[in-house]
């Protein structure tokens, strides 16, 4: 086992070596300095920051538009983008393999982000294409393969950790900021302000992040077809069966990330409505039962 172990070792040294010589030798499409986990952070933060300031304005516009069955058609929304993301992140992983790194991330980058404006536009729209932006909203996928083909076996944990640290700071911050800008100064500006920094990750992405991938270093190079089956999502669940330990760690990840999906989908929807909702009559019940549990 530690014989195989140094042999993977060396093949992961030598393909990262192989790939660094041919970015120098200038086999990578411009960018600004050689592929780094940096340029997956920014892409991630931008991403998420943009969506992150529009949670108080999507709430609003949520209820507006279907007051009569606001959670059912926010679970509904998510649910059929979450599916759509389910069935194609597969596929462009194994086209990310053929085509490149950096393409894919300006396509997911663009498509998960094109909603955005669409908010103060027309809001049926705005649903509309949040579902189907499920199709290529899957920017982790790509990222995370950005990082693979730039670390070391050994890096890519802590790598992955700060992509995924970077994540949830953007989440923590942003949808306080977008609730304190759309209390002073309404939600057309935090709708503005979101797209702008949608379009400065999209601008950052043709300018700034290089490929990871290069050309040389792609399947397709060496004569090999795209293989379907690793595109196909119900062949990755299969794989999975098959392997009791990576079986139940999914099982893990799944049962712990459930609740949490349902809480983040509706607890600030609840908050909104509580606050929105609240007439003087219901104000005072509730000071009365206050008063009684003293």
């Amino acid at each position: 086992m530690t014989g195989e172990k140094k042999k993977k070792k060396r093949l992961n040294r030598s393909i990262l070596l192989a790939k660094k010589i041919i970015i120098k030798d200038g086999g990578s499409p411009q960018g600004i300095g050689e592929p780094s986990v940096y340029h997956a952070v920014v892409v991630i933060f931008l991403e998420f920051f943009a969506w992150g300031l529009l949670t108080t304005p999507m709430l609003t516009v949520l209820h507006q538009t279907f007051p009569q069955h606001t959670f059912l058609m926010n679970g509904l929304i998510h649910g059929v983008k979450g599916l759509l993301s389910f069935l194609s992140a597969p596929l462009i992983g194994a086209l990310s393999d053929v085509w490149g790194r950096k393409s894919f991330l300006l396509l997911t980058v663009f498509f998960t982000c094109a909603p955005i404006p669409l908010m103060k536009i027309s809001p049926w729209w705005y649903f509309a294409v949040i579902s189907m932006s499920g199709v290529f909203a899957v920017t982790f996928s790509v990222i995370f393969a950005y990082v693979a083909d730039i670390t070391q076996e050994h890096e890519r944990s802590t790598a992955y950790g700060l992509v995924s640290a970077t994540f949830a700071a953007s989440l923590v911050t942003s949808p306080a900021i977008g609730a304190y800008l759309s209390e002073a100064y309404g939600d057309t500006l935090v709708v503005i302000l979101a797209t702008a920094i949608a379009l400065l990750d999209i601008c950052f992405i043709l300018v700034a992040v290089p490929e990871s991938l290069p050309e040389k270093m792609r399947p397709a190079s060496w004569g090999a077809p795209i293989s379907w089956e690793q595109a196909d999502p119900f062949a990755s669940l299969r794989k999975v069966g098959q392997d009791s330990t990576v079986l139940l760690i999914c099982i893990t990840v799944f049962l712990s990330y459930l609740p949490e999906a349902g809480q983040y989908s509706s607890f600030f929807l609840y908050l909104k409505q509580v606050r929105g909702d609240t007439t003087p009559s219901t104000r005072l019940a509730i000071l009365k039962c206050k008063e009684q549990v003293k």
